[in-house]
């Protein structure tokens, strides 16, 4: 996957998350469970977007563990509204099952980068 491809599918995660949100009982503990889960969830495709303009390799490492949190916080916002009982868990399951492949993207995506910091590959000579 391509940086234009996971950019538009963190935004796609954003905007599914967003409907999701606005589908939630009008109740006191919906809203603050919703608001939270809409800040984690539009913070992914933010964050991805910084890490792609990363300034150096430990910038996006940095950045990208940014977006690892808000996914796995994402994650518990979702599990929480179905705990609570203010949406059924079959229409919640496919954005778990997103934000769980995201964080599987996003990790793969640190230790890479990582491994890739740890060797690095020499510089291509140019004939002379």
């Amino acid at each position: 996957m391509n940086d234009a491809e996971l950019k538009q599918r963190t935004k796609e995660f954003a905007l599914r998350t967003i409907r999701l949100v606005d589908a939630l009982p009008r109740r006191v503990v919906a809203d603050v469970l919703g608001r939270q889960l809409t800040r984690s969830a539009t913070s992914v495709a933010a964050n991805y977007r910084s890490a792609c303009r990363a300034k150096s390799r430990a910038d996006f490492i940095s950045k990208m563990g940014t977006v690892e949190e808000e996914t796995d916080e994402s994650m518990l916002w979702l599990e929480l509204i179905v705990d609570a009982g203010l949406l059924p868990a079959s229409r919640v399951a496919a954005l778990l099952a997103e934000a769980d492949a995201l964080t599987a993207i996003t990790v793969k995506s640190i230790r890479t980068a990582r491994a890739r910091s740890a060797n690095p590959q020499p510089a291509l000579r140019t004939p002379q």
